[in-house]
């Protein structure tokens, strides 16, 4: 049965250190709530949309995709320092109509990180007109252009804005309007009303909920400490004004705007409207550009050349199994459809080695195969040392391949550019990654907020086991002083860190993820710019896989790097030495290794290694 009310303006935790409610938690309460759909609108970003859709579409409930914009007050290319103090923006929410609206929204969040930062990413009017279509807009909280003039009496500017949007959204505008016990809400509501009946425009209600409980409101006030970096009773800190910005039941908005039935009616109007469907399940390579000269037009075809003069270099003979052993790899491959990401890959290998870019012989399940072997890509041979290449790729598991892929740490920056100019600045980029708040900097960052000091905290912190991704409350009853701590002085920071366990931090580069689109990458992903000036996609490696993009790791590897310097030192010395030929059966290596002596030997060097 769908419900009467949809709630349309809401944030999750990657609407990073504001928003206190995990994905998983939003979409479980909208479920016990008994609403079947809701709306995701994180402050400027996307970065929540596939684990988002995919949890909601799993349990049933329709998922609305948008996003809470901030919109320069004048060109998002103006970012001069305001004499009023502000920072020159908007809050606007948006949602995704269909298909065209969900590509014109990563393109506005792209534009608004790329071009328009300054404090927040900003968009602006020239660029919503540009992307307008396939998208519904709200006119936002006490932040929206709207309500802000209103509030200033600038009753002409309001009328000016709302008329702006209802024609740039033509009949998908919305004014919106919000109660939660705010003095300045309560007169924009009554504006708003008057502003609907004249210029004849529908109104809708939100909750802009940042936390799925009531309870939770305190947590979310210790969140945005942590976000602004300010304590707990700091008077002048940013707070919230009300405990009332979490997931309401329907009979609770019905009673808040029980005189503007218009207002809840047209969330179920919006949502109903809503037909969005991400394409997920099928893989988009980019086209590899093979040589005019090659007699092979097709990308298996030019594979298969490539594998046959790869074995004739590396064997003596091309006995039967090696013919055997390849047939059988490249039918997998073609069957798979992944014979341009074994050509992407061997040719970025090649460019690597031919510029003497140190490149790793390979690691991980990759090395059993022979196509690997033939094009280089590593020096493992799969048929001296029997591995088999069904660990790597088999048709019974479809997923992409994976080739882990390591280069000299000061050289890898050179591959990555590479890519670039083979296949264009604007469909490649690097990946996003999520830092968690896992339960010891839970602790640590909830006890600083509340004011304890670093070393009380620090020993807090310390009594909950090391053992990996442990969540507090396996802690709680693995450690008796832990738990002592928690039912006394410490009650509150280890509730709060519980709440807040687990939740998005900050958002940073991937040591190694690349991603390459067939075409513009906005057309697949939106883009992040981070604060140091990567430029990435804004869903990390996980989403990118269910979208069927190709993602390459380059992995900068420092050991590379060093046992580059010590042969280019040898051959200083008059001795000629060929990595890729040494003895893999010297006596003396072996008795190295059995002292433990394997500090600076790659995966050996650690003190279990060493010990054991």
């Amino acid at each position: 049965m769908n419900s009467e009310f949809v709630h349309l303006h809401n944030h999750s935790d990657y609407s990073l250190l504001d928003g206190a409610q995990t994905v998983q938690t939003l979409v479980n309460t909208i479920d016990d709530l008994g609403m079947d759909s809701v709306a995701l609108t994180e402050h400027g970003n996307m970065f929540s949309v596939i684990p988002y859709y995919k949890s909601a579409k799993s349990a049933g409930i329709k998922p609305i995709i948008g996003c809470e914009t901030y919109v320069a007050t004048g060109s998002r290319f103006d970012k001069k320092p305001r004499s009023d103090g502000g920072w020159g923006n908007n809050h606007l929410v948006l949602l995704a109509k269909n298909y065209d609206g969900y590509k014109n929204l990563m393109k506005l969040v792209t534009h608004g990180y790329l071009e328009g930062f300054y404090y927040r990413p900003r968009i602006d009017i020239d660029l919503l007109r540009e992307h307008s279509d396939g998208i519904i807009c709200l006119s936002g909280c006490l932040k929206g252009e709207i309500p802000e003039k209103m509030l200033r009496d600038d009753w002409k500017g309001a009328k000016e804005a709302a008329l702006r949007f209802s024609e740039i959204f033509p009949d998908r505008f919305y004014l919106e309007i919000q109660n939660h016990g705010i003095p300045d809400e309560e007169k924009t509501v009554e504006n708003i009303k008057k502003l609907s009946t004249e210029l004849d425009l529908p109104m809708v209600c939100t909750n802009d909920a940042h936390y799925a409980k009531h309870e939770h409101w305190e947590a979310h006030d210790v969140h945005i400490c942590l976000g602004t970096g300010k304590d707990r009773d700091d008077p002048n800190r940013l707070r919230y004004a009300t405990p009332e910005f979490y997931f309401k039941t329907q009979d609770q908005m019905f009673e808040l705007f029980k005189d503007i039935p218009s207002a809840i009616e047209n969330t179920r109007k919006i949502a109903d409207s809503i037909e969005i469907e991400i394409p997920m399940g099928d893989y988009h390579l980019p086209n590899f550009p093979i040589p005019k000269e090659s007699p092979n037009k097709t990308p298996d075809e030019y594979l298969k050349a490539l594998c046959k003069q790869g074995i004739t270099e590396k064997y003596e003979d091309y006995t039967d199994e090696l013919s055997k052993r390849l047939d059988h790899e490249l039918n997998v491959i073609k069957k798979m459809g992944f014979a341009g990401y074994f050509l992407i890959t061997a040719d970025f290998v090649k460019y690597a080695k031919d510029n003497n870019i140190p490149v790793g012989p390979g690691r991980g399940s990759a090395a059993g195969s022979l196509v690997s072997y033939s094009l280089g890509v590593t020096t493992i041979d799969p048929i001296k040392h029997q591995l088999l290449f069904e660990r790597f790729l088999n048709p019974d598991r479809i997923s992409m391949p994976d080739i882990d892929i390591d280069f000299c740490i000061e050289r890898r920056g050179e591959v990555i550019d590479y890519i670039k100019n083979q296949y264009g600045e604007n469909s490649v980029t690097q990946i996003i990654t999520f830092g968690k708040m896992k339960a010891r900097q839970a602790v640590r960052d909830v006890g600083r907020v509340l004011g304890y000091s670093y070393g009380e905290i620090d020993r807090i912190a310390k009594m909950i086991p090391t053992t990996i991704n442990i969540s507090l409350d396996e802690a709680l009853e693995q450690s008796l002083e832990l738990s002592e701590a928690a039912s006394g002085e410490y009650k509150e920071v280890i509730e709060l860190s519980k709440t807040l366990e687990g939740m998005n931090r900050h958002a940073s580069t991937h040591a190694a993820g690349v991603v390459i689109a067939p075409g513009n990458l906005t057309d697949y992903v939106p883009l992040y710019r981070s604060p140091q000036g990567d430029v990435t996609s804004q869903y990390d490696m996980k989403g990118l896989e269910e979208l069927g993009l190709l993602k390459l790791d380059f992995l900068g590897l420092r050991n590379l790097t060093v046992i580059d310097n010590t042969i280019k030192l040898v051959r200083a010395l008059g001795e000629d030495l060929d990595i890729d030929n040494i003895p893999l059966d010297d006596p003396n290596v072996y008795k190295l290794f059995a002292k433990g002596l394997t500090t600076g030997v790659f995966q050996f060097e650690s003190s279990g290694m060493r010990e054991f």
